[in-house]
């Protein structure tokens, strides 16, 4: 897990150094650069989790020199790719990193097919004076990039662009979007003009001022080739084979792993899992035997998951590390996350994740797993069966309150459509929050908030084996008789107590609603005059603004997104002379 940059064309050394400064966060262990006379330059940040050597350290040359690559994030399946490559390719070190550039040597652009992983990475060809990069299949891992004077700039984050010299200047048709319908703007989107990402299961050649993006990755098609017509008992046992070797390779690492955990039925298969892995390896001295677990909790009864996470642990005994967030921490900590964020973010539920990874590096646990991607795959929200377009979980009326946006700003609203490759309405719908709306923004959120503590996520039940298949198998075999996730809570129930896996579900919440109308009522107040006395003010009615919030001050609180978009809003750009 790691940081890289990049320049192709013209050039100064400067602007790399800035560009790595600006994201030494994601790799404090080594930072190293490549340049190629005047054609390109690349940079990295390495946080070290895989061969602990300097040998892999980044940029990482082949022998001949011809290919320097700079990679983020893990291939998993880089042992079995080794095996493979042995007849092929001379190995120099035990890194996944030299893996990855070994199979895009012999096989090309195919070796995206054959991993297994969370990547975004970059390979310079100074021979043929060509860039390729190319992005994970869910954009697990970030890939900007901005071209600006015929050169081309790429970055894990924004803010390496804007250290770059690429001006920081307001996307408006996203904002505006983001505030009229909660979207967070289309896959190859930012809220900075100028700044795009490159889509997850993507590539993209950049070569003579010319750029060419391609998909690599067809789910639909993927989907279209999972096994058909099996029983019920046959589609769980393969599930749950799929499930155990995920997993069994998300736990390779040569530093501590831990994992993420709340108390609901996700979390429950995570913790059962990892403890049938670490049964596995028990006697061969794994380093993850008896991992640490990580909650986060409020002290608000009414929120709080730990009586259920306290169940669940008590059956495994695994360390339970319980980190406390407090409502007086809240405005320094999403000022510190807004200039780490770069863009919107969920919320305060965001800032309580944040500190769990806080607390793992302070432990020395370096690497967390999580249960991100299962409500997705095995249509667990309830308005998948609803007959509405929400993309929000338990909310009747809408978040977003349009009657606070002016004319001129309403007017760069653009609804978003999704594609509906699918015959099905909720296999629709679960595609677009997997593609388009939960899935990528949580893998935003969740990027950012590891690596500000120099940690890595690893998210199993993402991947692509698990998602195709699930995504694959009737309704039925999901929800039945109104129970969500059935076939998911019938595999947990194998190794947890039925009381804690057939639970309704509850949403990851925090006292967010509560807080923002008493305990941060000052800070709130402040954000809001700060946004009356900006050089955005434009954007919004005056006295709608003022009224939302004084409704919301006084209880009218369904719904806390509209002033949590606000109270965002100011901080990344209303304050925005404090980010760049």
């Amino acid at each position: 897990m790691c940081g890289i940059v990049g320049i192709v064309g013209n050039f100064n050394i400067q602007q790399l150094d800035s560009m790595l400064r600006s994201q030494h966060h994601r790799g404090p262990d080594a930072t190293g650069k490549y340049t190629d006379a005047s054609f390109a330059a690349l940079g990295h940040n390495r946080l070290a989790i895989i061969d602990l050597s300097v040998q892999s350290n980044q940029p990482f040359l082949d022998s001949s020199g011809r290919y320097a690559l700079v990679f983020n994030g893990e291939i998993y399946n880089y042992n079995e790719l080794k095996a493979s490559l042995q007849n092929q390719y001379v190995f120099k070190t035990e890194s996944d990193t030299e893996v990855l550039l070994a199979a895009f040597i012999i096989y090309g652009t195919d070796c995206l097919q054959k991993l297994n992983g969370m990547f975004s990475f970059a390979i310079w060809d100074n021979q043929n004076k060509k860039l390729f990069a190319a992005r994970d299949r869910f954009g697990v891992k970030p890939f900007y990039y901005s071209i600006k004077n015929n050169s081309f700039y790429f970055s894990s984050e924004i803010k390496a662009l804007h250290a770059a010299g690429i001006p920081k200047i307001p996307n408006e048709k996203v904002w505006a979007s983001y505030f009229a319908y909660g979207s967070y703007g289309n896959p190859d989107e930012t809220f900075w003009q100028d700044v795009v990402q490159l889509p997850g299961g993507h590539f993209l050649e950049y070569e003579n001022q010319k750029l060419q993006i391609k998909k690599w990755y067809s789910f639909e098609e993927e989907v279209a080739k999972q096994p058909k017509n099996l029983t019920y008992a046959q589609a769980k046992e393969h599930y749950l084979t799929l499930l155990k070797d995920s997993i069994r390779l998300r736990f390779r690492a040569d530093v501590p792993v831990g994992f993420n955990i709340s108390g609901g039925l996700d979390s429950s298969v995570l913790l059962a899992m990892v403890n049938s892995q670490e049964n596995a390896t028990s006697n061969n001295n794994n380093n993850n035997n008896n991992c640490n677990a990580y909650t986060f909790y409020t002290n608000n009864g009414d929120y709080d998951e730990l009586p259920w996470v306290e169940a669940m642990i008590a059956k495994t005994n695994n360390p339970l590390i319980k980190v406390l967030l407090q409502a007086n921490e809240v405005p320094v900590l999403a000022h510190k996350m807004g200039g780490q964020q770069d863009e919107p973010y969920g919320g305060i539920p965001t800032l309580a994740y944040a500190k769990l990874f806080e607390q793992a590096r302070k432990d020395k646990v370096l690497v967390l797993l999580d249960g991100q991607g299962m409500d997705e795959q095995w249509a667990g929200y309830d308005y998948y069966t609803q007959e509405n377009e929400a993309t929000i979980q338990g909310v009747h009326d809408s978040p977003y309150k349009i009657n606070m946006l002016s004319d001129s700003f309403l007017a760069k609203v653009e609804k978003p459509v999704y594609p509906q490759p699918f015959d099905d309405v909720v296999l629709n719908k679960q595609y677009r929050d997997l593609f388009y709306t939960k899935i990528p923004r949580a893998l935003r959120f969740n990027d950012r908030i590891s690596m500000i503590c120099s940690t890595e996520l690893r998210e199993p039940f993402l991947d692509y084996r698990l998602v195709e298949f699930a995504f694959s198998l009737p309704l039925n075999f999901k929800i039945k008789n109104g129970v969500t996730k059935f076939m998911l809570r019938e595999i947990a129930s194998d190794y947890l107590a039925d009381d804690l896996v057939f639970t309704p579900k509850r949403p990851v919440q925090t006292p967010q609603r509560e807080w923002l109308a008493d305990d941060l009522n000052v800070w709130v107040n402040e954000c809001f005059e700060g946004i009356s006395n900006s050089n955005y003010s434009s954007w919004f009615i005056q006295e709608e603004l003022q009224k939302e919030l004084r409704l919301y001050m006084e209880g009218d609180f369904q719904s806390s997104f509209h002033i949590w978009q606000c109270v965002n809003c100011y901080e990344l750009i209303f304050n925005l002379k404090r980010l760049i």
